[in-house]
């Protein structure tokens, strides 16, 4: 950060951060029936991204301006606490737009100004503006592009302090020339901006109030300007449409590909991989290429996730291993599953120690104990299975009437034999074996071998059908 020091006239502030964020814009050019700022961004709306910026502040209070989609916005984040929305109707510039929550901003306090689809700065990055407002001073948040065409430009004095900033479409050819531009992020004593933003003039191409133009009404009184440089121009990216999102899809994820490196998690290519929510992993952990984790996601100690794979709110145990191309879903995995490859399981599935859960076998609302193993082109829904169960190929448990669900219970070291059909309610006492093609409508009796299958015959003389010739030269 570069801060050029001067001194102002207004008193410092002792009251409380406010923090409003402006989300008014429509985004014509994202083509979409979504607000710009409920666009997902590494799974979660961009609005969210700059709350939790805002929020990571200390003792911050948000005020965010809603325009167009602003019953969509409200429904969004009607849960999220110490948030106030206001509208702005019509959409009349930024500087309109802040005039709008300026009533309810306390005046003994500090006012950061941020935008809704500038969702990836820090707040490491911020507190410095926040520290200069709180000492009486107007803030502004910079950065230097090489290619800064379409950005204000950042106008110093021979001092290097700020004198005004232009807008790129205002901007006279060596204005135009500046490489330093103006993010739209800054910080002020709040008496003061509700002040200035009151003064404000739309004399300007496009019949705006803009928000950079209170950097010379600090100046005619009295109030220093400083601009603050950012470190790194990703952080200050913002979003117009969909070509923009994606970009900003790959520094997020860049980031947390690096944080994951950085604290011994192995990606084989950290270019491949989609973390849309929050993803906590232990040690040694190995993540194969073109995985996405969405929600919250747990990969405990010696955990490999093969390539493909989709993990959902889930918890794997240690020493798991995901195949390739599975999918998990609100589940717990013991300690050393195998699961897949193209396996699936469904939220309310929890699996005990060294379970194994094969290729095109599904899981749903099903606890499997210990050593249990269904290896192959299963279905286990609402069932409790015990320990030592092997559950052959083909088993269905027949969970659903066209009404209601049904459970199915299958105790400690039963063995069902393939393509078995489990009709529920229904219980398999401990130690049953179930013969291959078995469809069981009844309870099983422990420890004994049932079956349910027709007698084999064999048709002498029977002729298959066969097509008649064809017609047609």
């Amino acid at each position: 950060m570069n801060r050029p020091s001067s001194s102002s006239e207004v008193p410092s502030p002792s009251g409380p951060l406010q923090v409003v964020v402006l989300a008014a814009g429509k985004g014509t050019r994202m083509r979409s029936r979504l607000p710009k700022v409920l666009q997902p961004l590494a799974g979660r709306p961009l609005l969210a991204h700059v709350l939790d910026t805002a929020h990571a502040l200390h003792d911050a209070r948000c005020v965010v301006v809603v325009g167009h989609g602003a019953q969509q916005v409200r429904e969004a984040f009607a849960g999220v606490d110490d948030l106030e929305l206001c509208e702005q109707q019509p959409q009349l510039g930024t500087g309109h737009a802040v005039l709008q929550a300026s009533p309810r901003l306390a005046d003994d306090g500090v006012v950061l100004v941020l935008y809704g689809d500038v969702p990836l700065v820090r707040a490491q990055t911020l507190q410095p503006l926040v520290d200069i407002a709180r000492g009486g001073a107007l803030a502004v948040l910079t950065v230097r592009l090489g290619q800064p065409d379409g950005y204000g430009r950042i106008v110093r004095d021979e001092q290097g302090r700020v004198q005004r900033i232009v807008e790129h479409r205002d901007a006279s050819p060596a204005e135009r020339a500046l490489r330093e531009v103006n993010s739209g992020i800054l910080a002020a004593p709040a008496a003061a901006l509700k002040r200035w933003v009151g003064l404000l003039r739309d004399d300007n191409a496009q019949r705006e109030y803009y928000l950079t133009d209170v950097v010379q009404l600090a100046q005619a009184d009295g109030v220093a300007v400083h601009g603050v440089v950012a470190d790194d121009a990703d952080e200050l990216l913002g979003v117009n449409d969909r070509l923009q999102l994606a970009h900003l899809e790959r520094v997020v994820q860049r980031r947390h590909a690096g944080k994951l490196m950085r604290d011994g998690v192995t990606l084989l290519d950290p270019e491949r991989i989609d973390v849309r929510g929050e993803l906590r992993c232990g040690q040694d952990v190995r993540i194969d290429v073109g995985c996405v984790f969405e929600g919250r996601v747990e990969l405990d100690d010696g955990v490999q996730v093969g390539a493909h794979c989709v993990l959902r709110d889930c918890r794997i145990g240690p020493d798991s291993r995901i195949e390739p191309f599975s999918h998990i879903d609100g589940a717990v995995c013991g300690q050393g599953a195998r699961i897949g490859p193209y396996a699936r399981l469904r939220p309310g599935t929890e699996l005990g120690r060294d379970v194994h859960v094969g290729n095109f076998t599904e899981v749903k609302n099903s606890r499997i104990g210990d050593a249990s193993k269904a290896n192959h082109l299963s279905y286990v829904g609402d069932a409790t299975v015990g320990a030592r169960v092997n559950i052959g190929a083909g088993t269905i448990t027949c969970n659903y009437d066209g009404a209601a669900k049904h459970r199915t219970v299958i105790e400690d070291d039963v063995f069902i034999g393939s393509d078995t059909q489990l009709v529920a309610p229904v219980r398999v006492g401990q130690g049953a074996t179930l013969g291959a093609g078995t469809t069981l409508t009844r309870d099983a009796p422990a420890g004994q071998l049932t079956l349910s299958r027709a007698r084999q015959l064999s048709i002498a003389n029977w002729d298959r059908p066969q097509k008649k010739p064809s017609t047609k030269d």
